[in-house]
């Protein structure tokens, strides 16, 4: 599955449940592809790749720094990958 399809169901799954996402497009070279708000307010940073894609070296640093500030970030590998995190943060039944 490309990774635009993989984003478009999680998304879609995700409103479902109550939460808000965000493109993070244009804003930093390297940041994670969408801000996933939860209901209650939790916040995450979300990368979306197929499950062979890779990490460029400023999306590992970005990630880094967000991660070392003690933010909420996950990247994702695939359409199994995305129901899991779907279910972990939002509930189950997806």
């Amino acid at each position: 599955m490309l990774e635009k399809e993989i984003e478009r169901r999680m998304c879609g799954l995700l409103k479902k449940k109550g939460c808000v996402t965000y493109k993070l497009k244009g804003l930093a070279n390297g940041l994670p592809d969408r801000l996933v708000v939860l209901p209650g307010g939790a916040v995450w940073f979300v990368e979306l790749k197929t499950e062979k894609g890779r990490l460029s070296p400023m999306q590992a640093h970005r990630i880094g720094e967000l991660e070392r500030q003690g933010a909420n970030v996950r990247v994702i590998r695939g359409w199994d990958a995305a129901q899991r995190f779907i279910e972990e943060v939002a509930g189950d039944g997806v």
